[in-house]
């Protein structure tokens, strides 16, 4: 059809750790899906691979962006870039790790290289059953000698020892090449991995321990740009976890002003952190002292001590709470945390009937395709002004139902919410009790109940898991009308 069906796999060291949805007949999707992954200190690499989903057969790989650990941990800021995809070859996938011990003795004529070949795990599946029959292959100073084969497996065990015998001089820049493969009765071996070590490293002392498999050098032409590329915002955030108690001191600090209010509001550590958080940093912060501040059970005191704060320098009503301020950012991170359960009991029951429904639904005379009116009538295509009412008759009946789920769930909202926003209301009153600004107590928590919570929950429902998979290109349009 000339398009695709893209999702991204993730993978740390050759493990699916994560999927993204599938963007339906899209060469230019937007996943929007922020993982989060718990690694262990010693991985190697985060790959994330591009595909094509098919309904028959099986998927095709579009392409891959492998980052290594070094080149994640060299950006402080994290890699947030545009990357070119990779071709996918067989013979660079490769994963796990060997066993091996390597020993050169000090005297002897002539010197022999003994190479034990222990063992090797999480080997890649190269058989149809999800296993394969690795043996190893050892190449040193123009010899080659070979294990057995063990069948049907990924963690071998060799327990075998192949000996060279070294020239005498020096060894200069030789090599030791250890090699593993998948025995093929028919056809050729696959490629498993391999691992290379100069010789006159191996002189100064015996070698062991378990070693990462590589693939073959890249001997691939240049497909830069030419399968498409990827944007990506990675950050590796290392973190060493102490027990609570060495963080009481901090938490004090921060919960100061909200237990002790007499305390001057310009001096405190919370004052000091609004006004040194960078707009790139504000989210992290505001997300951490949303945790923290539900943790000591003062979440609602901390947002009615920095929505009043930003009162304070607010002189037009009419910007208020529209910046991405800390009291703003901490407001929707709180929404999120505390009030994602009412959110999917409100929205979910209308936006799966959108997703079921699949109705044409389209406003703008430039993006109409009148030949879609058929699924509306049988009598062929409609005009632009029956396409419009048929639209307008659908969003209506959609929003109205929106509309009386969030006014009919009052109930239902989250006591913590509810007082937060009383709180709002109450301080707008008091900075702006003005006749002329009398609806400004309810745009401060519309602002934020629907611009911030409902609203982009309706335009993206899988990044608020109210779906396991984004929208087809005409659902995606009707949810973005009614977002509107």
């Amino acid at each position: 059809s000339g398009s695709s069906d893209p999702y991204c796999l993730v993978k740390v060291d050759n493990e699916v750790v994560a999927r993204t949805a599938t963007v339906w007949k899209n060469l230019n999707p937007f996943w929007g899906e922020e993982i989060t992954l718990l690694l262990p200190r010693g991985f190697h690499s985060l790959t994330i691979y591009v595909l094509d989903e098919d309904t028959i057969g099986q998927d095709d790989v579009i392409g891959k962006v492998s980052l290594s650990h070094q080149q994640i941990s060299a950006e402080p800021r994290g890699v947030d870039s545009w990357l070119s995809l990779a071709p996918v070859n067989p013979d660079q996938e490769v994963q796990g790790e060997i066993h091996l011990e390597l020993r050169v003795p000090e005297r002897g004529h002539p010197r022999v290289l003994r190479c034990h070949l222990i063992g090797a795990r999480d080997l890649a599946p190269r058989d149809a059953s999800g296993t394969s029959d690795p043996f190893g292959r050892v190449s040193c100073c123009g010899r080659t000698l070979e294990t057995a084969v063990m069948k049907k497996t990924r963690f071998p065990r060799w327990d075998e020892v192949l000996e060279f015998e070294l020239p005498e001089g020096e060894l200069g820049e030789a090599v030791l090449s250890v090699e593993v493969w998948d025995w093929d009765i028919v056809g050729k071996n696959d490629f498993l991995g391999r691992v290379e070590f100069f010789l006159d490293t191996l002189c100064l002392g015996p070698t062991r321990g378990w070693f990462q498999l590589l693939p073959f050098p890249s001997a691939t032409e240049d497909h830069r740009g030419q399968l498409g590329a990827l944007r990506l915002a990675v950050r590796l955030l290392e973190d060493t976890v102490l027990p609570p108690h060495h963080y009481q001191p901090l938490i004090q600090l921060l919960t100061e002003p909200i237990l002790c209010p007499a305390q001057s509001p310009e001096g405190t550590a919370l004052a000091v952190l609004e006004e040194v958080t960078s707009g790139e940093s504000r989210q992290d912060v505001a997300t951490k002292l949303v945790k923290i501040f539900l943790g000591q059970g003062l979440a609602v005191p901390l947002l009615d001590y920095l929505t009043t704060r930003e009162l304070a320098k607010t002189t037009d009503p009419n910007t208020l709470f529209r910046s991405n301020s800390l009291a703003s950012k901490s407001m929707e991170q709180f929404m999120k945390v505390v009030g994602l359960p009412y959110l999917h009991e409100v929205l979910k029951p209308v936006v799966n009937r959108i997703f079921e429904e699949k109705k044409y639904v389209e406003l703008d005379p430039g993006k109409m395709q009148l030949s879609r009116g058929r699924r509306i009538s049988f009598k062929g295509s409609l005009s632009e002004e029956q396409v419009r009412e048929s639209s307008l008759e659908l969003l209506k009946g959609y929003l109205g139902d929106i509309v009386d789920a969030i006014v009919g769930s009052v109930d239902k909202c989250p006591l913590p919410m509810r007082v937060a926003f009383k709180q709002l209301r109450r301080r707008v009153e008091e900075r702006f009790p003005s006749a002329q600004h009398e609806e400004v107590r309810y745009f401060s928590i519309s602002g934020f109940l629907f611009l911030r919570f409902f609203a982009p929950a309706v335009l993206t429902p899988k990044l608020f898991r109210l779906r396991e998979q984004h929208a087809e290109p005409c659902t995606g349009r009707t949810l973005l009308l009614l977002a509107k």
